[in-house]
């Protein structure tokens, strides 16, 4: 049985303009709703995840309790679980399936808080990478809702020098031969490897490689980390829903909306819940230097660095368990506040 329920959305109109017939956005929660309806959090999943990996941070005692809270996790479309190439119906399965935005996702998940559960009041939305971003996003879309946002290792709108590092996994994963434009009729699993192999050099930092803290995870070597722990997880996906995580990760940017019209700073301006911004100091796609530019444009956030050596890494819930503890630790602080 699946642990997790389905929002059915009907026919929903894209930000790209096509309209995507019987959507569901897949969701899991934990806790019980109160009687007034205010003690939400939505945690919304990362790039090739599901609810399940969010879970390392939910628990008794830590800051995201189900004793206390109401805990939301809505599943990013394209993971496999929402609304993705892989359990789409023609004509939109497969290579077909259109891009989906952060302002689409996150207005599907407003849906389901209003429509299914009655809130209109959410105490936090936080976030790991792609969760980050979502979280930005809600933020900006619905200030007078949101009462604090917790993005972590990730960005308000995605750099070009980030866009660059994911054309590297798009061309890997593509260059099989039997990718055949997002046709095929058996996983291009060298094309999978390749893009695993390109992420691994980005996920970690050079630190992380120089300290060699793949032997502490239990990995033999270098090889039998990329092969194990890249290659192994990249493998269990379908190639085009990494594909169309990857679409809606390069198209984000908080103010791509008819809401801001592009004007980044506007919309930065605009998040009016208190903000707690960590990104991890060695991650070499969503920098320091990147978050403190966008911190210094929003109204009530600060800026506070993970100090980690694992990259972009840091964030994953219950990856490396002292960064883990770190971010933890400021979410209840924020969530006190």
């Amino acid at each position: 049985m699946p642990d997790f329920d389905i929002f059915e959305l009907g026919d929903v109109v894209l930000q790209c303009g096509l309209t995507l017939r019987d959507a569901k956005l897949a969701y899991k929660t934990y806790g019980t709703l109160n009687e007034r309806r205010d003690n939400v959090v939505v945690f919304p999943t990362f790039f090739s995840a599901n609810h399940v990996a969010n879970e390392p941070m939910i628990g008794p005692g830590m800051a995201l309790d189900p004793e206390r809270y109401f805990i939301i996790a809505p599943n990013l479309f394209g993971n496999g679980l929402s609304s993705s190439p892989s359990n789409t119906p023609s004509p939109y399965n497969a290579g077909r399936f259109p891009t989906v935005s952060y302002y689409d996702n996150v207005t599907f998940q407003h849906r389901l808080l209003s429509e299914q559960f009655g809130v209109e009041r959410i105490a936090l939305v936080c976030g790991f990478s792609m969760g980050a971003m979502q979280s930005f996003q809600w933020g900006a879309m619905f200030p007078d809702i949101v009462e604090r946002i917790a993005p972590w290792c990730g960005s308000a709108r995605t750099s070009r020098h980030n866009h660059v590092f994911l054309e590297g996994v798009k061309a890997a994963l593509q260059a099989d031969d039997a990718w055949n434009g997002g046709w095929y009729d058996r996983q291009p699993t060298k094309g999978v490897r390749a893009a695993a192999r390109v992420y691994a050099g980005w996920g970690p930092s050079q630190a992380f490689y120089r300290e060699k803290v793949y032997l502490d995870m239990g990995f033999s070597s270098v090889e039998d980390y990329i092969v194990t722990g890249w290659e192994g997880r990249f493998l269990e996906l379908d190639a085009n829903d990494l594909l169309a995580m990857v679409a809606t990760w390069q198209a984000g940017d908080i103010s791509a909306n008819p809401t801001y019209q592009g004007d980044f700073q506007k919309a930065l301006g605009s998040i009016k819940p208190k903000a707690l911004v960590m990104p991890s100091q060695t991650d070499q796609y969503f920098p320091p230097e990147d978050s403190q530019i966008e911190v210094g444009m929003m109204p009530k956030a600060e800026l506070r660095i993970i100090p980690s050596i694992w990259g972009h890494l840091a964030g994953g819930p219950g990856r490396n368990p002292v960064d883990t503890r770190f971010i933890d630790a400021a979410l209840k602080e924020l969530l006190a506040t």
